[in-house]
């Protein structure tokens, strides 16, 4: 289940410099890890124990345990992490979005599904959008998993969450800015996936449209790589290369019957 983190270390290098293209390296030196992944491991975490324990304590861990990413935590975030009382900070924002991938993947029901993204979510962001947020992600994921259409992810987006998927990636692209909104990433995110030919090119589709680049990749790889059964290895062997060997470890422990 390395989607997600996929996403985000090719994203990372264009966060703050955007590129509307799709003919970049995917991997330079300047490729990082950031705040989106540190995040989806502990999500992981909490799955792989059956959700039965607290995720404010495993977030707070590894936050802690990586406390300076490229792409810092936000301000509130950041201070969420330290608190010895953590609270939900009413935040829309699509750091929900982007640390929910296992949930996708773990779970038989859909009805499932949306309450443990639910749960993910309202730790922080527990303002609606946030919550939406989290749960169109989860849902796209479980259904492209579960070997669904993406005629039938997109309609079903559309119903459930009332996101509008209309505009093409083209349309998008040219007034598409820096949005830290879920509202205003992952219908975007879920775009670039409806639109893409395989999982390299949902990547590349993702980066070209701009925006918070890491975060929306990272959404858009989590998907991908449910809908597409799996990552190609000339991606895979460098992500292994970046991550650390402990997220490695928790991200796998993830059943996603993928090509590893």
């Amino acid at each position: 289940m390395l989607g997600a983190a996929i996403g985000d270390i090719i994203g990372s290098r264009f966060e703050f410099k955007n590129y509307r293209g799709k003919d970049f390296e995917l991997f330079t030196s300047a490729s990082h890890f950031t705040d989106d992944t540190i995040c989806t491991v502990a999500v992981s975490e909490w799955v792989v124990g059956g959700c039965r324990y607290d995720l404010n304590t495993i977030m707070q861990k590894w936050c802690r345990r990586y406390p300076s990413p490229m792409g810092a935590y936000g301000v509130r975030f950041n201070e969420w992490i330290w608190s010895e009382n953590p609270q939900p900070y009413l935040s829309w924002g699509n750091g929900s979005a982007m640390r929910v991938s296992a949930i996708g993947w773990a779970f038989d029901k859909l009805t499932d599904v949306l309450n443990f993204a639910h749960d993910s979510a309202a730790i922080t962001h527990n303002h609606p959008e946030g919550i939406k947020g989290a749960q169109a992600t989860a849902a796209a994921i479980f259904w492209a998993r579960t070997g669904e259409s993406k005629t039938f992810i997109r309609q079903n987006i559309a119903d459930y969450f009332e996101y509008d998927l209309s505009a093409t990636c083209d349309e998008i692209r040219p007034n598409y800015a820096f949005d830290e909104s879920c509202q205003g990433t992952v219908p975007q995110a879920i775009t670039a996936f409806l639109e893409s030919e395989n999982f390299e090119d949902a990547i590349r589709l993702a980066v070209s449209l701009g925006g918070d680049s890491d975060t929306l990749t990272a959404i858009t790889g989590s998907i991908a790589e449910a809908y597409y059964r799996g990552i190609p290895q000339r991606i895979l062997e460098p992500t292994l290369q970046i991550l650390p060997d402990e997220m490695v470890e928790m991200l796998l422990k993830i059943n996603t019957s993928s090509r590893y």
